[in-house]
């Protein structure tokens, strides 16, 4: 007699995890949740009374290979906030709001306090980001998924007024792009990072040039949520043109897909100090230039681009927020 758990799925682990993590999903709910998790849909009604054209904006991402860095520090409570970060910062470049996450996650054997660690994690972001956990799918495929690891991806949904979108069709040649600093590489650039880095150190090692962390540490810095600081400009009387969320494609790939054509973007990379992490990484595998920039941030997590007669205020109003603004280039013809 072979029966379901026997060919590697254990629905007492499923349920048990779904026990566990109630408390930690209903701490994000907000007004516009209808429904308690685990009905076969997620119910949300949306507060239309804020806006008057309301156009929904979302948005579907994963967490990359930065979860092989997650299983070899064992430690899971870091990558649910990347992933719900991402994808939140994805639709606030285009001047939304949140207002709901959906999860997916994929694994071999279900660990209920692990899949607890990483819904802990969504929980936190959605909360700082004031969205809600409304619901998600929890897939064991033995086979599919080495033992001890798991998949990750998430949707956001958001609303933005129609005449308040953020599509960069207004810039034009001139404008100046302002930046904004990374916590570290985000969740992109891990598959070079991991094939740079290990091949020299393991994830406890403390280089010199990581200022006492290890190189785990560093490459787990949670991905930033931008959300704040780009509804606080958007409130402003300055003319935000356009905002560019700096993900795989580097500086001026994520910046040029915001561009009317016939633009592009001219970088001077010596306006800012990169984080020690990249010139470990650069240094380490003697990484081209073209690559690094390519496939990191290089410290700069977010783009600003606005006219050149805003470029001072813009950056006294991120100062003022208790951000770092860098003046580091311009648009070009």
């Amino acid at each position: 007699m072979i029966t379901y758990k026997d060919s590697g799925v254990d629905i007492e682990a499923g349920e048990e995890m779904v026990r566990r993590i109630k408390p930690l999903v209903r701490t994000t709910f907000t007004s516009g949740v209808l429904a308690d998790i685990g009905s076969f849909g997620a119910f949300f009604k949306p507060d239309f009374k804020r806006f008057d054209d309301p156009v929904l904006v979302s948005s579907v991402d994963g967490v990359g290979t930065k979860l092989k860095v997650a299983f070899m520090m064992n430690r899971h409570d870091t990558v649910g906030q990347d992933l719900v970060n991402h994808c939140v910062n994805d639709i606030a470049v285009c001047g939304a709001l949140p207002m709901f996450f959906m999860d997916y996650f994929a694994t071999g054997a279900l660990a209920p306090e692990v899949a607890y660690d990483v819904i802990k994690g969504f929980s936190v972001a959605c909360i700082e980001n004031k969205c809600a956990l409304i619901g998600g799918e929890t897939a064991e495929m033995p086979d599919m998924y080495k033992t001890g690891e798991y998949d990750l991806a998430g949707t956001i949904v958001g609303m933005v007024d129609r005449s308040a979108i953020i599509d960069g069709r207004q810039i034009v040649a001139g404008d100046v792009l302002i930046g904004l600093p990374s916590s570290g590489l985000h969740t992109n650039g891990y598959s070079l990072a991991r094939k740079v880095l290990f091949s020299t150190y393991s994830v406890d090692d403390t280089p010199p040039e990581l200022d006492g962390k290890s190189v785990g540490e560093s490459l787990l810095a949670i991905h930033r949520s931008y959300l704040n600081i780009i509804q606080s400009l958007l409130a402003s009387e300055l003319n935000i043109k356009g905002l560019s969320h700096i993900t795989g494609g580097g500086i001026e790939g994520n910046t040029r897909r915001i561009l009317p054509d016939g633009l592009g973007i001219e970088i001077d990379y010596s306006t800012w100090e990169r984080p020690s992490i990249f010139d470990l990484i650069k240094n380490t595998g003697n990484v081209p230039e073209e690559d690094i920039r390519q496939s990191l941030n290089l410290g700069i997590g977010l783009i600003i681009v606005v006219p050149e007669s805003d470029t001072a205020q813009t950056v006294e109003h991120c100062v003022a927020a208790g951000e770092s603004p860098v003046q580091l280039g311009k648009v070009i013809a």
